[in-house]
């Protein structure tokens, strides 16, 4: 198998090959390795590659192999990690200059399973800063471009993740979703994302934005591949108090039900509050498409109102600010990451020139609105009555689920937008996550799956995703839907974005 092919190949079907001795493990590192080498000084998805480190992990793969030992369903596959999951003495900057040079003494859960499993981790990818945007343009390091269109945006915060998975330089990812991080880029990179249920994947050692939001999840080019790492991350992990104390399995089952069953006796709800004037005309034709073949497929689509939605977007900009100001507070330039001052500076003033210098313009901004929300005066008109919005978002969620299994929508309002566009005008940036962020404060599972370009003209054509929420703990009921459609755009177009890479020396396929 050429090093392009083992590139291009799906997760399940390299860890096929491994198990079955069709391939090393260490021969699929090596080709996705050459291929970072290659593709990446474009696109800019990873901080760290860690060779040597994803070597050994690979060589291990075939020494247990070689035993007769088990292999897990993703042994020997590379993975890309979002730089905001700390793994024992790998850099983890969280995209930020104020832990620049860190490399912690422990790895996430997240990690610990990924490395039971036998996943071979290729190194940290890169995101907003502490995970916070939609472009991944506010990393301190260096901006992540589109692999579809290297002069626009990956979508935020897990901009690295996505495309680092698109541009083919890992067939898995791990992303953060906080208020859309996984699913937004997702659906601008033209791939699968998927955010658990809130308490379904441990949170112990993921770098805290806002803790009654943050997720991590699962990132591939195909349902199968996205329910199968999902699957591998998820369980209750005692070391988390919001851990849900339940398993999961059963997700990519889920998915190969609806790929061989359809949706028959399942009613989707078309969410009516995720369309309008400001939403971008192509991605609603796209929708629209995908909303019909899921009536194809046997589902019964209707029309729901979830209508405390539409202040999602102010609740959310109360909440996740004011936990991030706290969260924050404790990269104070004393105990690691920078430190700017002298010895014989008060601790006032290192930590002031500290922050400073360490934190980006977005962050100090977001830290700026926490505080303020939370501040004496000002806590019960905004952040309590955010909170009350919240509930209300939750119970009319509640209330969609008593009429519907699966709710559905656009994953993003408009396409990919060109790299410095939104960078200065914070609200139009915070509007790109529109239809994520219910889902978010609801604490429901929430995936997109790519389901069509915008057709070219004046601008390239770009990825279209459909986001797919379910109720809470329900994540195998997305996973069918997500099944089922996939398979039916496998049918109809031969996979068009399923199968085929974006050519970073011709353009797009």
């Amino acid at each position: 198998m050429s090093p392009q092919a083992i590139t291009r190949a799906e997760a399940l079907t390299l860890a096929a090959q491994i198990a079955a001795g069709e391939l090393s493990a260490r021969e699929v590192t090596e080709a996705h390795l050459a291929r970072i080498a290659e593709v990446d000084p474009l696109v800019g998805a990873f901080l760290h590659v860690d060779a040597d480190g994803a070597r050994a992990q690979a060589d291990a793969v075939d020494a247990q192999r070689a035993a007769g030992e088990p292999l897990g369903p993703l042994a020997g596959v590379p993975l890309a990690l979002k730089d905001v999951l700390v793994q024992r003495g790998i850099p983890t900057t969280c995209g930020s200059r104020i832990l620049e040079g860190w490399r912690p003494p422990y790895d996430a859960t997240v990690v610990t399973r990924l490395r039971a499993a036998g996943v071979v981790i290729l190194g940290k990818a890169n995101c907003d800063e502490f995970a916070m945007g939609s472009s991944t343009e506010n990393s301190a390091y260096h901006p992540t471009r589109n692999p579809w269109a290297l002069d626009r945006v990956p979508g935020g915060s897990s901009g690295g993740s996505a495309a680092a998975v698109a541009a083919h330089l890992a067939p898995l990812a791990i992303g953060t979703d906080t208020g859309g991080s996984i699913r937004q880029p997702a659906a601008l990179t033209g791939i699968v994302g998927a955010k658990p249920t809130y308490g379904g994947v441990s949170r112990y050692g993921l770098v805290a934005f806002a803790s009654s939001l943050d997720q991590a999840g699962p990132m591939a080019r195909t349902v199968a591949d996205t329910a199968a790492l999902h699957e591998v991350i998820a369980g209750h992990d005692p070391r988390d108090a919001t851990s849900i104390p339940q398993q999961w399995p059963g997700l990519r089952a889920a998915a190969e039900a609806g790929a061989a069953e359809g949706l028959t006796g399942m009613r989707i709800g078309v969410i009516a509050e995720h369309d309008g004037p400001g939403w971008d005309a192509q991605v609603r034709a796209v929708t629209a498409d995908a909303i019909d073949r899921l009536q194809h497929l046997g589902a019964e689509v209707v029309t729901v109102s979830v209508p405390h939605v539409v202040h999602a977007l102010a609740a959310y900009y109360l909440i996740a600010p004011s936990e991030a100001s706290s969260n924050l507070a404790r990269f104070d330039g004393m105990r690691y990451g920078l430190r700017v001052g002298g010895d014989d500076d008060s601790v006032a003033a290192v930590m002031s020139a500290t922050r400073a210098a360490g934190f980006g313009p977005e962050v100090k901004r977001r830290i700026m609105l926490g505080t303020f929300a939370l501040s004496t005066g000002y806590y019960e008109a905004y952040y309590r009555s955010a909170q009350q919005v919240r509930r209300l978002i939750a119970d009319d969620f509640a209330a969609a689920f008593t009429h519907c299994d699966a709710l559905v929508g656009p994953t993003s309002p408009l396409p990919a937008f060109p790299l410095g566009e939104r960078i200065d005008d914070p609200l139009a940036m915070y509007l790109a996550d529109l239809a994520t962020l219910p889902a978010s404060l609801a604490g429901l599972p929430a995936m997109s799956v790519p389901i069509g370009l915008t057709p070219a003209g004046a601008a390239p054509a770009l990825p279209v995703g459909l986001q797919i929420i379910a109720a809470a703990t329900a994540d195998a009921t997305m996973y069918r839907v997500a099944g089922a459609l996939a398979a039916d755009q496998q049918q109809q177009w031969g996979g068009l974005l399923l199968d085929r890479a974006p050519s970073l020396s011709g353009g797009r396929p």
